[in-house]
C-alpha cells in the first residue's frame, strides 16, 4: 500500500533542505518535482528542483488531465503535480512524498484522504525575514510579499496532522523521518516504540501550545486561525 505524504511550508521554511537530507535516509519514498511555469534560479535545473514548462504547455497538461492537483501561485505562475509520480510508487510499491503549497494539499486531501499531512514552521517572522534576505534572490517588495504569504499560509496549520517547527535541522530531520517511518509501520500493522513516541511529540495536539509565539510573531492568535 502506498501512503502519500504531504509536506508544505511557507517558503523561506527550509522545507526544500528537509525534503533533500529525508530522501537520503527514508528508503523506498518516490518524490515528485513539481511542474512550473516560472523561470530557472540560479544553478536550478530542468528535471531537478523543478520541470520547467512555458505556460502553453504546462495548460495543456492541465487539459489533459495530467496533474493530480495544481494551483496559479501569487497570481503569476503555476506550479503542479503530475499525477504519474502517485501511479509510479503504486507500481513499485514504495510511498510518495508531496512537496506542495496549502492550496495543492487542500486537493490532495479531497483525492485522497488517508494521505498524511506535514507543515513546517519556522520559529518566528523575523527568523523567515532573515532566511529570504540571506537567499540574496528577491527585491524587498518581493520578500515583503512573501511575509504576508507566509501570513496568510500558516492560518492552514490546523488542517495538517503533524507541525514541524524547523529551529534546529537536525533535529528537523530526524522528525521527519521519525514520521515518515512510524506511519509507514502502522499502514503495515507494526510498530516501533521509539519511532512512535518521537512522531506523537510533533501532532497537531501535542505542539499547539509551542507554536503560540510562532503564531504571535505573525500577528495571528490561536483563535483567529481555527
Amino acid at each position: 500500500m502506498t501512503t502519500v505524504f504531504i509536506i508544505s511550508a511557507p517558503s523561506g521554511s527550509g522545507k526544500s533542505t528537509l525534503v533533500k537530507e529525508v530522501r537520503g535516509r527514508v528508503a523506498n519514498l518516490e518524490f515528485s518535482i513539481s511542474y512550473t511555469t516560472r523561470q530557472p534560479r540560479g544553478n536550478e535545473r530542468d528535471g531537478r528542483e523543478y520541470f520547467f514548462k512555458a505556460r502553453d504547455e504546462f495548460e495543456k497538461m492541465i487539459a489533459e488531465g495530467e496533474f493530480l492537483e495544481y494551483a496559479e501561485v501569487y497570481g503569476e505562475d503555476y506550479y503542479g503535480t503530475a499525477r504519474r509520480f502517485l501511479e509510479k510508487a503504486r507500481a513499485e510499491g514504495s510511498d510518495l512524498l508531496l512537496d506542495i503549497d496549502v492550496q495543492g494539499a487542500d486537493e490532495i486531501r479531497r483525492e485522497i484522504p488517508d494521505s498524511v499531512s506535514i507543515f513546517v514552521l519556522p520559529p518566528n517572522r523575523g527568523e523567515l525575514e532573515r532566511r529570504l534576505r540571506e537567499r540574496g534572490q528577491n527585491s524587498d517588495a518581493v520578500i515583503r510579499q512573501r511575509l504576508d504569504a507566509a501570513g496568510r499560509e500558516i492560518e492552514n496549520y490546523g488542517k495538517y496532522g503533524y507541525i514541524l517547527v524547523n529551529d534546529r535541522l537536525e533535529e528537523s530531520v530526524k522528525a521527519l523521518e521519525a514520521i515518515l517511518l512510524s506511519e509507514r509501520l502502522q499502514r503495515l500493522d507494526r510498530t516501533d516504540a521509539g519511532l512512535s513516541d518521537i512522531a506523537k511529540s510533533y501532532r497537531l495536539e501535542n505542539v499547539r501550545e509551542r507554536l503560540q509565539p510562532i503564531l504571535q510573531s505573525f500577528g495571528k492568535t490561536a483563535a483567529s486561525v481555527k
